[in-house]
Formats: C-alpha cells, sequence, structure tokens
C-alpha cells in the first residue's frame, strides 16, 4: 500500500481553500486506504470533482459531501480552479457529436388544401367539437398523408390530443408530439400477493413519499442509474447541451398536472405470449410523466423555430413543421429522440428506486410513449412520419398501458394494428372538464368521498385531476375493440401526484 496523501500531493490538483484542505485529505486517504483507490484514481475523480462540482453535488457516489462542499463555495463566489497539473487527471475531452451538414429551413407560406384526407374517428360521439374541427384542420395540411381520432380525443393546441397524424416521411411537426415529449406509462408487475396492499398500506405510501418527487422545478441527488446522461446526443447541438445540467437534475422526477405513480392491484385476465404472466392477481407499480423540463424547453424552442419558417393560415398556425432535410429538422429529430430516451430512463430510476425500498424486483416491466413521433411504414407500403399525441401505439404485438382516473380502472392492452387508425389507440380515458372549470365547480369535498367510496389513498393531488373530469374509461376501451385487446386490468390504490400548487401551472 501506497503511504497516505498530505497536503502538498492534493495541493497540486489547484488552489484548494484552506477551509477544506482537511476535507480533502480526509476523503483522498479514506478513498486510498478503505476503497483501496490507487493513487492515480484518487487524484482522477477529485479532478473531475473540482472541475464539475455541480454534477458530482447532485448525485450519489463517492465524493458527494465533499462536492457539495465545493459547489456551496462555488456558489458564492469562490472558484477551486485546476491547476495544468490539476487538468492532466481529466479523461480526453468527449469527440464532438457529428451531425450531418445542412442547410437552414428557408421560411415559406403554404396554404390548405380545400378539403381534409379521409380519416377514421373511433368513438365520435364522445368527442367534443373542438378536437374534431382540429383534426379536421391537421387532415388538410398538403403534407398530411392519413390521419385518426381517438376515443379519448379532446382539444389541444394545434394537433387534438388523441390525434393520429402521418404526414410526409421528411417533415415533423412539434405541436403534433406535444409539449411534454415522450409522456409515457411505465407498468412494474410483482410477485406479491394483492392482499399486500391491505396489509402494509403504510409501507407502500411511504416509498411514494419519499422515493418520488413532483413539480415543475423538482429535482433529485441520489441516482440509481444515470448512465442515460452519457449518450452522445447530449453533446450534439447547443439546445440540448444547455440543457443537460437541468435534465440531470431532473432524472427521476415527475410534474405536475396528470402526472401521478401509484400502487394498485392488477389482474391478468388473458394469457399471453407477449405479456408471459399467468391469468392471476398481482401487484403494481405505475406511473405517468414525460422528459420533464428538458423535452419541455426543446418542444418550445423548436415549436416557434417551426412557426417562423412554415407560416400556415391562423387556424393551422400550431401545426408548422420542420423539414428532416434542413438543420432545424435534424436538430429537433435528434432532440426528440433524446428525450424519449431521457422519459424512459425517468421511468426506470423512479420504478427502480422504490423496488429497492421494498427488496424486491419486478416480474415484469410494460412501458409505452404516447407523445412522440415515429417513421413507419403504412398498410399502403407508404413511408410516412406518424404523429401520435396522446394516442398509444397499437401496432401487431405492441404492448400499451391505457390509464383511465386516480379511482377507474386502467388496461394493459395488445395491440391489433388497424390500419384506419394507424396502429393506434387512446392514451386513456380523455377529459371532458377543462382544469378552470374543475378548479371553479369540484369541491374537495367532493374529491374526498369519491376517493373513499373507491377506497383509494391520494398523496397530493388537486381537483383538476378528479376522476369526474374524465369520460368513462369503459366506454372508451369499448369504443376501440377493434384497435385493441385488454390483457389486464389495474386498479390504483395508493395514489402519488403533485401537491395542489395552482400558481406552478401544469405539466402534462
Amino acid at each position: 500500500m501506497e503511504t497516505q496523501f498530505t497536503t502538498e500531493e492534493l495541493a497540486a490538483l489547484g488552489n484548494i481553500p484552506e477551509s477544506l484542505q482537511v476535507a480533502f485529505l480526509r476523503v483522498a486517504n479514506g478513498l486510498h486506504q478503505r476503497a483501496d483507490y490507487p493513487k492515480e484514481k484518487v487524484m482522477q475523480l477529485l479532478a473531475q470533482m473540482l472541475d464539475a462540482p455541480k454534477k458530482y453535488a447532485y448525485s450519489k457516489n463517492k465524493v458527494t459531501n465533499l462536492a457539495r462542499s465545493v459547489y456551496d463555495l462555488q456558489k458564492e463566489g469562490v472558484v477551486i480552479a485546476l491547476s495544468e497539473t490539476g487538468r492532466a487527471y481529466l479523461p480526453s475531452p468527449e469527440p464532438e457529436y457529428a451531425l450531418e451538414a445542412k442547410e437552414k429551413q428557408p421560411p415559406a407560406e403554404y396554404e390548405l388544401r380545400t378539403g381534409p384526407l379521409p380519416y377514421a374517428v373511433f368513438g365520435r360521439e364522445h368527442i367534443e367539437e373542438g378536437a374534431l374541427l382540429q383534426m379536421h384542420t391537421a387532415a388538410s395540411l398538403p403534407i398530411s398523408v392519413a390521419g385518426a381520432l381517438m376515443p379519448d380525443a379532446h382539444q389541444g393546441y394545434g394537433l387534438p390530443i388523441g390525434g393520429v397524424l402521418a404526414t410526409d416521411a421528411h417533415t415533423v411537426i412539434p405541436f403534433a408530439v406535444g409539449v411534454d415529449i415522450a409522456c409515457r406509462m411505465c407498468m412494474s408487475i410483482f410477485d406479491m400477493p394483492a392482499d399486500f396492499l391491505k396489509r402494509e398500506p403504510h409501507l407502500l405510501k411511504k416509498t411514494l413519499v419519499e422515493h418520488t418527487k413532483f413539480g415543475i422545478g423538482g429535482e433529485v441527488r441520489e441516482k440509481a442509474d444515470e448512465s442515460v446522461m452519457d449518450l452522445p446526443e447530449w453533446r450534439a447541438t447547443k439546445v440540448i447541451r444547455e440543457l443537460k445540467d437541468k435534465a440531470y437534475r431532473q432524472l427521476g422526477t415527475s410534474g405536475t398536472g396528470n402526472h401521478f405513480v401509484e400502487w394498485g392491484v392488477v389482474e391478468v385476465v388473458e394469457p399471453d405470449e407477449l405479456l408471459d404472466l399467468p391469468v392471476g392477481t398481482y401487484m403494481a407499480l405505475l406511473s405517468h410523466s414525460g422528459s420533464r423540463g428538458f423535452g419541455g424547453s426543446v418542444a418550445n424552442h423548436y415549436s416557434k423555430l417551426a412557426m417562423q419558417k412554415t407560416k400556415l393560415p391562423k387556424q393551422a398556425a400550431h401545426l408548422a413543421w420542420l423539414d428532416l432535410h434542413t438543420e432545424e429538422g435534424q436538430e429537433y429529430w435528434i432532440a426528440m429522440n433524446l428525450a424519449g430516451e431521457y422519459a424512459s430512463a425517468n421511468h426506470h430510476e423512479i420504478h427502480a428506486k422504490i423496488a429497492k425500498a421494498l427488496r424486491k424486483k419486478p416480474l415484469k416491466m410494460i412501458e409505452n410513449h404516447h407523445n412522440f413521433a415515429w417513421k413507419e411504414t403504412l398498410a399502403n407500403g407508404k413511408e410516412a412520419m406518424v404523429h401520435r399525441k396522446g394516442a398509444t401505439p397499437a401496432g401487431v404485438n405492441d404492448l400499451g398501458i391505457i390509464p383511465g382516473s386516480m379511482t377507474h380502472p386502467g388496461f394493459v392492452v395488445r395491440g391489433k394494428g388497424n390500419a384506419d387508425a394507424l396502429s393506434s389507440a387512446s392514451h386513456g380515458a380523455g377529459r371532458v372538464m377543462s382544469r378552470t372549470k374543475a378548479l371553479n365547480s369540484i369541491t374537495r369535498h367532493q374529491l374526498n368521498k369519491v376517493l373513499n367510496d373507491s377506497g383509494v389513498q391520494l398523496i397530493g393531488g388537486d381537483l383538476d385531476e378528479a376522476p369526474m373530469v374524465y369520460k368513462d374509461i369503459e366506454t372508451v376501451m369499448a369504443a376501440q375493440k377493434q384497435l385493441v385487446k385488454v390483457l389486464a386490468k389495474f386498479s390504483p390504490k395508493i395514489v402519488r401526484m403533485a401537491d395542489a400548487n395552482r400558481k406552478e401551472g401544469r405539466e402534462d
């Protein structure tokens, strides 16, 4: 074993303040003696921490506490600059991300078709007029090639929520993807009896309180798996690079609005080789959220850019597109797909922490995006960009999750690949009441009565997510029997949502 570190050796890293020298010495010798780190490895780790103290302060690692002290000083204006010797311990810089050289998209004006392309509507009698008008407009775009409207549809920005729109393969519409890019569902099914919920409700409630974080600015320090942050796409564009730190801090968190993490009972009603679970009742964890502030910022930036580049009549302004053959389109496509990877990792982070707290491993994990765009081949053989804004992919052999509300069931489904629906299904029940109307008309007493009658515990949440603001999920499911086959039914029991904070806005 090499000798202990000295203050002089560590001083070679940079201008370490006297107030932190003892802490540096203690950490360095602890790693060297108790963790058997060679001196070279200790110096490399300390140099990397000094180069990016914020990153190390917000993650679980060997130098977290020391990094927090360094970062606290940095916030006070005290910067510990690495010396030339210290910088030599840093790893070689990562190579730049190789973007294809493309021209900028020139601004251009477009007119709508004189009439919309034909498109299928499922559950028309349950869909508000505003959503139908928006779909009519979307199907009139000069780049549209096919469309469909799901039974949970309601009015949104540009494309209605529950709208599916196929466009020319080289085009993508940011507002038809949605503001919360890659908003998605994730379910972990555990080999635990359903009555565990009745026997240990306090334990399960504790796992939700201690291992979830909600709110627009929500951040967590400790990560179970931060490997998604090593993807090369984080270096691809200026927009992405500037959002990486924020994305790192928010990894493992949920937003506001209809985002949730909940415990419930899942009943497998149909044997299926894809689901691969025996018929029976299990305990399950279900989450709904997206790509957090990273995805929202990407969506806002490129939606505005698309509207500057693609000039459309007023009623279609939010359906502006970017061309993938251009610099702007390429940038959005990379960012959108990265948001998809990040959103998936975000759910995995939440599920991993809760599973670890229970000391259980799930039997099965099911997940799907429902705010995204995919390059797909349509039934007629045409390549297209399929936008699903609040719609679940339901191709043949696609497993998906369609939730109801905090008191109504959700469903695990298998897609049927219905061509008229562009291999899609609803992403939930769909709203019948706006948030404003809900907040002004529903009382806390009414919500509590519904929760009590349903045997559901709610942690957080607000009146604009009360069960009565949603369509009847059974009616919605009945309207899409051609689109999906139900394999399992999920009943929520302990629901965690963002605390009521009406000044914060909503992040659906």
